[in-house]
């Protein structure tokens, strides 16, 4: 099992010194009960964004305890939704607005935090979601956040976008500018405790799939891959721990710490094909985006070996982990590297074959249009497009282990 190093544990780690994204980043159990401390550095009236499975686990009850007993004022928003619309988004902001708020916490899982965002972009500039598709077009900075992940997986804590969907479309946007990534994150791993385990499984893999593709993607760099290869080996070394042991703190922190590492790798640099082919999924049929994912990052995988510089990329991070010996080869340690991700998507119990979530009846050809213009399509190593893409779709279909 890959500990959690005392330089993390400071939260030291995103402080490199030619790393330009900065952020408070505190990591422990109990560290949450911290809020207060921060918040009111930041602000007096907080709009706490929650959704109401988080609410049923109690959290946002104490972290709003712990609010007013540093004398802030608080206004709780608990109507997120999974995958959250520009419309939800717009109810948050509306009613945010009306009492007037100056910081924003968000409380929960990646719907929970992207609503957050997204609402925050609205508190300061209007409009909506549309607005914002894209990078840098907030004309006014956006209120500071605060972001208490409950999920280990999608590392929007790290992140200064919000995925969004169009009502209409159910085309997913992102919407992103550097006020928007959280002024403080807070991962404590006792939050975590309450995630039923079909999260906790999706959730991980999903992480998973945010280190490879954030790895291999065209805007890889030094200081994201470095984030991608930490985050890789505490995540891939801790999983199983947590999914057999569901009460082991330290490798739940871990793992906790290993999907923010995956976020700050995607900060640095972006995603791929997987996370391209994931989202018509999740639109069209209501795929839980973690399976998704899971689904289709093997036979991305596949597709990308092809690439000399993804394969010795991808074969590194095996050998970071020690999945595959340091003198071996990247094509064997490309193998035990695919291999590893397909037994963790059997022992996780998530699908393995499109069929086994309604592919039979999806028309195929639309998906891989769809999934060609997504933007993480741009960034895979290797070029995609609509035909290339549905002969990936095809390969999942009738998926067979390796």
């Amino acid at each position: 099992m890959t500990e959690v190093t005392s330089e993390e544990k400071l939260g030291s780690f995103f402080y490199q010194p030619d790393d330009p994204v900065k952020q408070i980043l505190e990591f422990g159990a109990g560290c949450s009960q911290r809020i207060g401390v921060f918040a009111k550095t930041l602000g007096s009236h907080a709009l706490v964004v929650t959704d109401p499975g988080i609410m049923a686990a109690g959290h946002p009850q104490k972290i709003l305890d712990t609010l007013h007993q540093e004398g802030l004022k608080t206004f709780l928003f608990d109507g997120s939704v999974e995958n959250p619309s520009d419309s939800s988004v717009q109810e948050c902001a509306f009613k945010a607005n009306a009492v007037g708020v100056d910081v924003v916490i968000g409380v929960g899982g990646g719907s929970s935090l992207d609503t957050a965002k997204g609402a925050n972009f609205i508190l300061n500039n209007g409009g909506s979601m549309k607005d914002y598709w894209g990078v840098g077009k907030a004309k006014k900075p956006l209120l500071p956040m605060i972001a208490i992940p409950t999920t280990a997986g999608t590392g929007s804590e790290c992140q200064s976008y919000a995925l969004i969907s169009d009502d209409e479309t159910k085309r997913k946007m992102a919407c992103g500018d550097p006020s928007a990534l959280p002024s403080v994150t807070l991962l404590d791993p006792k939050l975590t405790l309450s995630q039923p385990m079909s999260v906790c499984t999706a959730t991980a893999m999903d992480a998973l799939a945010h280190t490879l593709e954030s790895a291999v993607c065209t805007q890889s760099n030094p200081s994201s891959l470095y984030h991608a290869k930490r985050g890789f080996s505490l995540l891939v070394r801790n999983m199983e721990q947590v999914w057999n042991c569901p009460d082991d703190l330290d490798a739940r922190g871990a793992v906790l710490l290993g999907a923010a590492h995956g976020g700050a790798a995607i900060e640095r640099s972006m995603l791929g094909a997987a996370h391209a082919l994931d989202n018509p999924l999740t639109s069209k049929i209501g795929v839980i985006h973690g399976q998704a994912v899971s689904l289709t990052l093997p036979s991305v995988m596949v597709y990308n070996r092809e690439d000399s510089v993804a394969c010795e990329i991808y074969a590194e991070m095996a050998k970071v982990a020690g999945i595959a010996e340091f003198g071996s080869s990247d094509n064997d340690a490309f193998d035990l590297l695919l291999s590893t991700v397909i037994r963790l998507r059997k022992t996780a119990g998530l699908p393995e074959q499109l069929n086994a979530v309604g592919g039979n009846n999806l028309d195929l050809e639309e998906l891989a249009q769809d999934a060609s213009e997504q933007w993480t399509a741009t960034f895979n190593p290797r070029k995609v497009d609509a035909p290339e893409l549905l002969k990936i779709y095809h390969s999942i279909m009738n998926y067979a282990n390796r």
